[in-house]
């Protein structure tokens, strides 16, 4: 078979594919399972550092409170000035949720600069990457939104929970409706 013929035939199964694929599909976005380290990394503890302190107590309690509203509540609104109110808005986890959450409130250029403030802070957050891969495909930057797949799969491979839902994402077509 020549490889022409190789490319049609590979064309028209993809095709076949996305027709018989279901108009709208929901996808979400596996969320943080627990607050970030509210710490800067890097940094060599102390004796009395060790065992966390009240504000790390207070950060955790915080950061839980503001997920449960995002999470169990879907109350984004809820959630940003909870978030804030953390004072760590530089730790890339609390960043993406701003993020998100405003996402969710479909205010998509606050979104962006908060996942962009999180990657500023950890290039390597993967949920970022997850996230705002989402936000690219919800603008329609696909091409974006594949960069920002193929940096979840370098960061944390192809099997991970991140990786699956973003690379579900671009599987669908275009305008599906689709919700994340």
């Amino acid at each position: 078979m020549s490889k022409f013929a190789a490319r049609i035939l590979t064309l028209a199964i993809f095709a076949m594919a996305l027709v018989t694929a279901p108009v709208v599909t929901k996808v979400y976005a596996a969320p943080d399972e627990s607050p970030p380290p509210s710490s800067d990394k890097g940094k060599k503890k102390k004796s009395s550092e060790v065992k966390p302190g009240i504000e790390d107590t207070t950060f955790a309690t915080g950061y839980r409170a503001a997920y449960a509203s995002i999470y169990d509540r879907g109350d984004y609104a809820a959630a940003i000035p909870q978030l804030k109110a953390l004072g760590r808005d530089d730790n890339a986890a609390v960043a993406n949720l701003i993020g998100y959450a405003y996402r969710k409130l479909g205010d998509y250029k606050v979104a962006q600069i908060w996942y962009e403030r999180a990657l500023k802070t950890d290039p390597n957050h993967v949920k970022t990457w997850q996230y705002y891969g989402l936000w690219q495909v919800e603008q329609g930057n696909r091409e974006s939104a594949q960069y920002h797949l193929n940096r979840i799969a370098a960061l944390s491979g192809t099997g991970s929970e991140e990786y699956r839902s973003l690379a579900a994402a671009l599987e669908q077509a275009p305008g599906t409706g689709l919700a994340y």
